[in-house]
């Protein structure tokens, strides 16, 4: 199993892969393939466990910092213009995402994987809320929006 973040950004890799199931599942993390028991290769098994095809995972292992790894990244994705999902923690998500700007990607959108863990589904289905607001939008399998929206406002005057 891999370690407690590696196992929550399985998991929301996992709900991610569940909206997009024409989609790569791209693991960038330092790490040997070769040990079956690398942190790379048990986030993959996890993904696999959970019902992503290997033939959906790809493994990039040789980026040290983000930087790297989108370089690394570019290699394996020939066209920038391709949509990008990225799953990493919020404080590293802007990061991450102007990386992959500056490497010439323009369609990237990312989901936070919060390193603690909730053992509550907070998924649901926005019906279930009952009449529709019509100046909200549906929240309910968008915890970005429920959760991190003033964090990464406020984050911006700290970065």
């Amino acid at each position: 199993m891999p370690g407690k973040s590696g196992l929550i950004r399985s998991y929301y890799a996992y709900r991610a892969s569940e909206h997009f199931p024409n989609s790569k599942v791209i693991i960038s993390l330092p790490g040997e393939t070769d040990d079956e028991f690398s942190s790379v290769n048990l986030m993959k098994k996890e993904l696999a466990l959970r019902g992503i095809s290997e033939e959906r995972i790809y493994l990039e292992p040789e980026g040290k910092n983000t930087r790297d790894q989108v370089l690394e990244i570019k290699k394996m994705v020939s066209v920038s213009n391709l949509p990008l999902l990225i799953v990493t923690s919020p404080e590293h998500m802007r990061r991450a995402i102007m990386a992959f700007e500056k490497a010439g990607f323009s369609k990237i959108g990312g989901l936070p994987a919060f390193d603690n863990a909730n053992e509550a589904d907070l998924f649901f289905d926005d019906k279930d809320l009952g009449e529709k607001n019509r100046f909200l939008p549906d929240i309910g399998e968008n915890i970005q929006i429920r959760y991190q929206f003033w964090k990464h406002l406020n984050m911006k005057y700290y970065l």
